[in-house]
């Protein structure tokens, strides 16, 4: 065997052919051994890893195997036509090149298994804690800042391997982000409170919000805006900023539900009890009314010309509770004048007195 390797051996005396014949030789059989390597990692990634995986519970371990594993082997690959190359006795000039393009492929190669599996991560992420609506509105955003993060970490290993001075692109690299961030601070301000918007979760896609004195549906949440579609169907665009420094209320949340209520004035004379039984009856009667919670009716206050009373009533969504207040209201008016029970309207008494004293006489 020692013979073998001496003859093997490549020696500066042997002939030019000959010389080369065992470079090239050596360099093969480094080629060989780590694709052989490759194989080898292939079948422990197949067996061992998979046969690891399926002791978790998730299924995020056997996803990211199963997109790793294939450039993971054409690294081992590389790996080995670059020390290959490495040790030819080949000109400085291309040497460099080639071993230089072969460390970018290396990088490269090296990048996507990075980014496969932060892919993963974040498709795991969004799916399971951030939920379907913020996964379709956050992730693609933070997908391609994590691509730009690693791309960028790519392009300075790459430019610190070939010694080129990476402190003076980091620092204009540094010098135009602020520059940017104040031409662009409102932009940045807007981006930020969509950020916030997205992971605290005011509210969704779809839910009722009340703005001050508009109320609409929400129809998209972006970076720099959201957008509610009124009542009236007019579309209202508010910066994600001024959004975020407001107070708004949720109709749509912790759940859909609706709560309603209606007031009406009865009778001095009439009789509160009945009245307010008629009312919670009245309300039960409706189809679009919850039994649980029940209606209450409340005798509120004296008014100047009636017993003001008040019907609170729950309906499954808060889109129904006008519907349901029409239908109240109806059945309200028919059953007051069915059982006698007045609803009365404001009345003013005016008494003229005659001033004996001043008035003319006569």
């Amino acid at each position: 065997m020692d013979s073998i390797l001496y003859y093997l051996a490549p020696d500066e005396m042997d002939p030019f052919l000959l010389f080369w014949g065992k470079q090239a030789l050596i360099s093969a059989v480094i080629i060989g051994v780590f694709y052989l390597l490759s194989r080898l990692a292939q079948q422990l990634l197949t067996k061992v890893g998979t046969r690891l995986c399926s002791f978790t519970e998730t299924d995020l371990d056997d996803r990211i195997l199963e997109r790793v594993s294939g450039p993971a082997m054409l690294l081992v690959n590389c790996a080995g036509l670059y020390l290959a190359i490495r040790r030819l006795p080949l000109h400085d000039r291309i040497g460099i090149i080639a071993s230089g393009l072969l460390f970018v492929v290396n990088i490269s190669i090296l990048t996507v298994i990075a980014y496969r599996a932060l892919d993963e991560l974040l498709k795991a992420y969004g799916a399971r804690v951030a939920g379907a609506e913020m996964s379709r509105q956050l992730m693609p955003l933070v997908e391609k800042l994590c691509t730009i993060f690693l791309v960028v970490t790519a392009l300075i290993i790459t430019l610190k391997h070939f010694n080129y001075d990476i402190l003076s692109l980091v620092t204009a690299l540094g010098v135009g982000s602020l520059a940017i961030g104040l031409a662009a601070k409102d932009t940045l301000a807007n981006m930020i409170s969509g950020f916030t918007l997205m992971i605290d979760r005011p509210f969704r896609i779809g839910d009722r919000i009340t703005l001050g004195t508009q109320t609409g549906d929400v129809m998209d949440i972006g970076l720099r805006s959201t957008k509610i579609k009124g009542l009236d169907n007019t579309l209202l665009i508010i910066p994600n900023s001024e959004l975020c420094n407001s107070n708004l209320i949720n109709m749509a949340f912790p759940d859909m539900r609706g709560k309603g209520r209606v007031n009406i004035g009865i009778g001095y004379e009439c009789d509160v009890a009945r009245a307010k039984e008629i009312m919670v009856q009245t309300a039960l009667d409706v189809s679009e009314v919850l039994k649980d919670p029940a209606p209450e009716a409340f005798f509120v206050n004296f008014g100047d010309s009636a017993l003001n009373l008040s019907l609170f009533f729950w309906v499954p969504e808060y889109t129904q509770v006008f519907g349901a207040q029409d239908k109240i209201n109806s059945a309200l008016l028919n059953r007051f004048q069915e059982n006698g029970i007045n609803i009365p309207y404001p009345t003013r008494t005016v008494i003229y007195e005659k001033d004996t004293n001043n008035a003319p006489q006569d």
